[in-house]
């Protein structure tokens, strides 16, 4: 599998470190950057990565920021994406199960490796359950196509 990756200054040391254990499970990783801990504007760096999943260069993609929101909130601006900001096992599991959510945002200040490599674990193992949701991922798909569309119940 091929994953994308992303970070700014603040999610920099926990974007090498899964990066790292990324490669060392065989993964084929494609770095966006930033590459080093210098002050930068994370939307640069993390639209890249989200946009290598919408134009499927990727099958994944990891992004890193201080806080993971401004990450995730970026990511979801690209047509295709689902971002999840990942701080537990249970958001792991179901934004994969439920929502085929296609990146994993971290908070580089606030998830510890080892949890952020079990969340990351869990992410990348669980396979979306589709039938009953898809009709619900259509609706987020028909939503990015015309926002301002109003659908009958």
């Amino acid at each position: 599998m091929k994953i994308a990756m992303a970070s700014d200054h603040g999610g920099f040391e926990l974007k090498e470190i899964l990066k790292r254990h990324l490669l060392s499970l065989s993964y084929d990783v494609i770095d966006f950057g930033c590459f080093c801990e210098e002050s930068v504007d994370y939307p640069d760096y993390i639209k890249q990565a989200a946009q290598a999943v919408s134009k499927q260069e990727t099958e994944k993609a990891v992004v890193v920021c201080g806080s993971g929101v401004g990450a995730s909130i970026v990511a979801n601006k690209i047509p295709g994406i689902r971002a999840v900001l990942c701080t537990s096992e249970y958001l792991a599991e179901y934004s994969r199960l439920h929502n085929n959510a296609n990146v994993i945002a971290f908070g580089g200040r606030i998830t510890t490796e080892d949890l952020a490599k079990r969340y990351l674990g869990i992410w990348l193992t669980t396979e979306y359950e589709a039938g009953r949701h898809q009709k619900r991922l259509d609706k987020i798909t028909a939503i990015e196509k015309n926002p301002y569309f109003e659908e009958s119940q």
